[in-house]
């Protein structure tokens, strides 16, 4: 079976790639101008924000599967150019999902959404332009979904972690610490925004085996929350993180005092299709960790 990527060279990305080639998939990697690390894949170029660019990628390859990864995914750059990121995330999914309605109608499609989406109800809960434009998002892909018949199914992971080049927290830790290891005029101390900031943190491979479930299982339209069901402080993650050095370090908070943080997301609705996270949290952090080491 054929399955396009997009944002193939970005941290899911390339997990992807390799799990879905590894699976025996015909997999094409997409990516705007990066390398592609993974094996057995074809790579093509493509600006997914070029309606007549995705049209063509989606004519000339016929796939059977679309995962739908690439975007802009900063909050403080959506801050600084909001277009760009409506662009990036909305504009380039109705393209893609237009392009299949036009030349492969039959073909399964898994956008992936975001945890810090909006209640499209209360505008009050919108807290930056990057919320918008993933809402958007999904509400393009469930609208195309119901409009036109086209099978598509809307992933909506929590925080993901694990090895590769990441911006997430737990990775800039990880190379702070990398750092701290090699070089010993480092600074030996981690800046943390809040201690007590929890949120659910998910393995990056256990989410790749969560959308080829979506796609063997997920039904058209539906939403389904990729997720560990567990909370993990700031605090936590750093606690995990100095298991795994012989570097002494301290952690700083910027911030004291309570705050108020999201119950755990239940993946109650995809355990259901038969997925379940199998990576504990502690291996993600040691596999973060040893990955920046291996760079080096």
């Amino acid at each position: 079976m054929k399955i396009i990527i997009t944002g193939a060279s970005g941290f899911t990305g390339q997990h992807a790639c390799q799990h879905f080639s590894d699976a025996r998939y015909e997999v094409i990697a997409i990516t705007r101008k990066s390398e592609v690390e993974a094996k057995n894949c074809e790579v093509k170029y493509c600006d997914l924000t070029n309606q007549k660019a995705v049209l063509e990628l989606i004519k000339a390859t016929k796939p059977d599967y679309v995962l739908h990864l690439a975007g802009q995914n900063h909050v403080g750059d959506s801050w600084e150019d909001p277009v760009s990121s409506i662009q990036a995330n909305m504009m380039t999914t109705i393209y893609l999902l237009d392009a299949v309605r036009k030349e492969c109608p039959s073909c399964k499609v898994v956008i992936v959404g975001s945890a810090l989406q909006f209640d499209v109800g209360n505008i009050a809960t919108l807290t930056h332009p990057y919320s918008l434009s993933k809402t958007m998002q999904v509400l393009i892909a469930q609208s195309w979904s119901h409009l036109y018949g086209l099978n598509v199914v809307i992933a909506k992971p929590s925080n993901i972690v694990g090895p590769g080049r990441s911006n997430g927290v737990c990775s800039i830790f990880a190379r702070k610490i990398m750092n701290m290891e090699q070089d010993e005029t480092e600074q030996k101390h981690l800046e943390v925004s809040h201690l007590g900031v929890q949120r659910d943190f998910v393995d990056v491979r256990d989410v790749v085996k969560g959308y080829d479930v979506l796609f063997q299982h997920g039904k058209p339209g539906e939403i389904y929350d990729i997720s560990s069901g567990i909370n993990h402080s700031l605090g936590d993650v750093t606690m995990h993180l100095k298991t795994f050095t012989d570097v002494h370090f301290n952690v700083k908070s910027k911030q004291y005092g309570e705050i108020n943080n999201p119950s755990p997301v239940n993946p109650e609705k995809i355990s259901k299709l038969g997925w379940k996270p199998t990576i504990p949290f502690s291996a993600s952090m040691k596999d973060t960790l040893d990955y920046y080491r291996n760079l080096s």
